[in-house]
């Protein structure tokens, strides 16, 4: 059946849909009230986690590190010295100790450097072991607590 819409009735469905159509100022208001009081909720739990995190992929990239120079040392008999540094691990390395067996492939694809964009640092022979591998941390400076602290192979083994 076809029914024929006067223009009385076409206004009045315009008008109906022109009010149902947006939001007031006061409902717009509650919605970002809503959503500030959210993110000041959450805000400091995210925040702590970045931290943390940052400090938990320091230790897990030290201990990749030290993997790979313990392979060097299966492959050389020796860890790399001072001199020759992490950069070993990469390309072969001159000098003494001679990295007679290098493999060919490296022992690392890329060297990350820590969290914090600084270089992981690195003494062979070291004071704690054969070799000592660490970041400083957040502040980068020696020492610190919290996410402050140095981060080492010695004390995440």
């Amino acid at each position: 059946m076809y029914v024929k819409a006067t223009s009385v009735s076409l206004q009045k469905t315009r008008s109906q849909v022109h009010r149902m159509g947006g939001f007031t100022l006061i409902e717009i208001m509650v919605v970002l009230v809503i959503l500030g009081l959210l993110a000041a909720a959450v805000a400091p739990s995210v925040i702590g986690k970045a931290d943390e995190a940052r400090v938990k992929r320091a230790q897990t990239d030290i201990r990749a590190i030290a993997s790979a120079l313990d392979l060097y040392k299966l492959d050389n008999y020796n860890y790399p010295s001072t001199e020759q540094g992490l950069q070993a691990l990469i390309s072969k390395p001159s000098g003494f100790p001679e990295a007679k067996n290098w493999n060919q492939d490296g022992y690392l694809k890329a060297f990350p450097k820590d969290p914090w964009e600084r270089d992981y640092l690195y003494i062979s022979p070291g004071t704690n072991g054969s070799y000592d591998l660490y970041s400083y941390g957040a502040d980068g400076k020696e020492g610190g607590e919290g996410y402050d602290a140095d981060i080492t192979n010695w004390d995440t083994e």
